[in-house]
């Protein structure tokens, strides 16, 4: 009895290497053009130069991240629905949903960090999770919906400005400062938020780029004459910062990815410059931030305002020493550090080498993953607002330093990303440092495999 034809998989579980010869990358931290190999599920290939993860495969990318995209727009969705905190102090309580721990912040005309607050708690976080749920759904067709490749464009820029695991943070030392004034209860929003971001966080790992625009607009060649094992810039190429595709460039350095279409440059334009201004501002910005109050506290009639420092001061002497050594990294030692290091950062590109290089670029790692942090203090202000108020019993108001810190952070992050660590590697290198293997021959990427507890080896 002849078999029935069996349906074709309406998901393409091939990996990229499977139908396409030699894979070429041009790291984005260091500029070094690397042939990626082979990876399965699990692995993840790093630059052999400095060390940045060029490719990490998952299993089932369409799949999972569909799975875990959905949950987190459900839990967002409870979250949204139910109260979030509530408290009560002398027979006075205040019950808060979640959305409010932004709008409060308008009727006291702070329209801007109200703005920021939603942005990056439930707004962007909403339109990155139906952003990834329109491309998956697409590649599970295997017939990409309209607007796929410009949405997949904007999912890597969107991941920045997601702040929902900040705001727990936040949330937890607004809860320990309040826990000795007033009674708390925690609603159903609270724990639903807390999933929101767990599986947010997850999603965004979930994401298999490499895989997804291949899936997309397959892999165009590399421009032929491509060398491996050595930078890209010399050679007229440049590294797509949005798909990894490299691609050709013009006589002034500029060119357009084949695949994506995002602009290609050698090098960010006036990166340093840009950088020195963006740092300027955020010093200028720092000092208002910390001279006045960021907010005011109203008890039994007394008014006391708070400035960031004081605000630590006051944690220290009521006994509370892990939330104001919380508050003072955030709000303090990151945002300094922040500065300093990229000051230092851009002192040093001219005189920077291949065996400082690698030291500095993760530093510059370091300062841009930190830099998100700071906000913090900027949701504890959002959700003691919101909550306290008790008239003249209890209440707190945002103060002006709010806006000026926020700005802080916000520039801050902005400085980290016109900054172009492949800078740090540009300057000329001894011969006897050169990582140039013999002839015909060049240096592989590192491949590593993370097991399901995420150790790697």
């Amino acid at each position: 009895m002849p078999s029935l034809p069996t349906e074709a998989p309406r998901v393409d579980r091939t990996p990229p290497e499977s139908r396409a010869r030699r894979r070429l990358r041009a790291c984005q931290e260091c500029d070094w053009v690397v042939a990626l190999p082979p990876l399965r599920g699990g692995e993840q290939a790093d630059c052999p130069r400095c060390g940045h993860t060029l490719v990490k495969r998952h299993l089932r990318p369409a799949q999972r991240s569909m799975a875990l995209a959905l949950s987190a727009l459900l839990a967002l969705a409870m979250a949204l629905s139910f109260p979030f905190i509530s408290f009560s102090v002398g027979g006075v309580g205040n019950r808060i949903e979640l959305s409010q721990t932004a709008t409060t912040l308008i009727g006291f005309h702070q329209p801007v960090v109200a703005g920021a607050v939603i942005l990056t708690i439930i707004v962007l976080p909403a339109v990155y999770l139906l952003g990834v749920i329109w491309l998956q759904l697409g590649l599970l067709r295997d017939d990409p919906l309209p607007a796929s490749r410009a949405i997949a464009r904007s999912l890597a820029q969107l991941n920045p400005w997601m702040m929902a695991d900040v705001f727990i943070i936040g949330a937890l030392v607004s809860l320990i400062k309040v826990a000795g004034m007033a009674q708390i209860e925690l609603g159903v929003s609270f724990w639903a938020f807390c999933a929101f971001a767990l599986l947010l966080l997850f999603t965004t790992q979930s994401i298999d780029a490499d895989w997804m625009w291949f899936s997309l607009a397959g892999e165009p060649r590399a421009p032929e004459g491509t060398r491996t094992g050595e930078t890209a810039a010399p050679q007229r190429l440049a590294g797509c910062g949005t798909c990894g595709l490299i691609g050709r460039l013009d006589e002034r350095g500029r060119g357009r990815c084949r695949r994506c279409g995002d602009r290609l440059r050698a090098r960010l334009p006036h990166s340093l410059q840009r950088t020195w201004a963006l740092l300027a501002a955020a010093t200028v910005m720092y000092i208002p931030a910390n001279v006045y109050p960021i907010m005011t506290t109203t008890s039994l009639g007394h008014t006391s305002p708070s400035t960031i420092i004081g605000g630590v001061v006051e944690l220290v002497q009521l006994g509370s020493w892990p939330v104001a050594a919380v508050i003072f990294i955030a709000s303090v030692i990151v945002p300094v550090g922040k500065l300093v290091a990229l000051a230092w950062l851009c002192l040093v590109v001219s005189r920077s080498s291949e065996l400082n290089a690698a030291v500095r670029t993760r530093l510059y790692r370091l300062t841009e993953f930190i830099g998100r942090w700071s906000m913090i203090d900027i949701f504890v202000v959002a959700i003691l607002v919101a909550l306290i108020r008790a008239g003249s019993l209890m209440s707190i108001t945002p103060g002006p330093a709010a806006l000026a810190f926020g700005a802080v952070v916000v520039i801050t992050m902005l400085a980290a990303m016109t900054f172009d660590p492949r800078l740090l590697w540009d300057a000329p290198l001894p011969r006897d440092d050169r990582r140039r293997t013999p002839e015909g021959t060049h240096p592989a990427p590192h491949v590593t495999r993370q097991d399901s507890q995420g150790n790697t080896g």
